[in-house]
């Protein structure tokens, strides 16, 4: 059943969907950094403490900006291979706080763990290495 030609057969035409895949992960990455970068708005009415520095705010004012408009690029494929190395940064510094800083585990109880960081530091390298695939603003105007 499951012989030499099941890939060729089955596998293989499934490429074909490759555009749409790409779409699926760009929305799907969009709209997780739209909204973790709308959440960080609140940041602007924030003044500096001995919780909160005047670095790690202006940081974090500088994400809820950041995080949305890259993620419409992402979104709507307009310079994804910039934004999405953009966001990919973003997550390398989230996962450094997480694991340096704050010594929270790979998987952790009752907190967040840096798991969900690394599944979009992955999709964020997917878009930068292979673009935005065919269904995109960039296909589009630049090819």
């Amino acid at each position: 059943m499951f012989g030499d030609n099941f890939f060729w057969n089955f596998m293989a035409p499934l490429q074909d969907f490759a555009d749409w895949g790409f779409l699926g992960l760009r929305l799907a990455l969009g709209a997780i950094f739209i909204s973790h970068g709308l959440s960080k708005h609140g940041m602007w009415k924030v003044a500096p403490s001995e919780q909160m520095s005047r670095g790690m705010l202006n940081t974090l004012r500088f994400l809820s900006v950041a995080e949305p408009v890259g993620a419409l690029c992402v979104m709507f494929g307009l310079f994804t291979q910039i934004a999405a190395a953009g966001l990919a940064l973003v997550m390398i510094g989230a996962t450094y706080f997480k694991m340096f800083k704050w010594k929270t585990g790979f998987v952790a109880q009752n907190r967040l763990g840096w798991e969900f960081d690394l599944i979009l530091f992955a999709a964020s390298m997917a878009l930068f290495l292979n673009g935005a695939g065919g269904i995109s603003l960039d296909r589009l105007l630049f090819f």
